[in-house]
């Protein structure tokens, strides 16, 4: 916001500079605070949903990670304790660690955004 362009737009009295540059910082504040609402909606939104292998387990995450529905499918009735262990939680680990990577991904552009690195989230 510097040069001669910007300084030939301010006002020359300093009561409408000061009028005009709290307005700017007032619109600027509502932008990043719009902003940082929809990150927060768009981060509570996040729903990931992983399958075993098999197909045997399915599992549904949210952003945080946390386990929100599990299915089981009938050939678990053949496992073992420890097979089923290891489906489940290798299935809900590979659902969390996508659900990160979302989360990550919002956070990135989000923090783009207010450096002005891309455009509007």
């Amino acid at each position: 916001m510097t040069g001669p362009e910007h300084a030939s737009s301010l006002p020359s009295d300093p009561g409408e500079l000061a009028n005009s540059l709290m307005d700017q910082l007032v619109a600027r504040a509502q932008r990043n605070l719009d902003r940082m609402r929809d990150l927060g909606d768009r981060m509570a939104a996040i729903r990931v949903t992983e399958t075993s292998p098999d197909g045997a387990v399915t599992v549904t995450v949210d952003g945080t990670g946390a386990l929100l529905d599990l299915e089981l499918g009938a050939a678990i009735r053949e496992w073992t304790p420890a097979r089923f262990d290891e489906v489940v939680v290798g299935t809900a680990q590979r659902a969390a660690a996508a659900a990160f990577a979302r989360h990550a991904e919002l956070v990135t552009e989000f923090n783009e955004s207010l450096s002005g690195k891309t455009g509007e989230l």
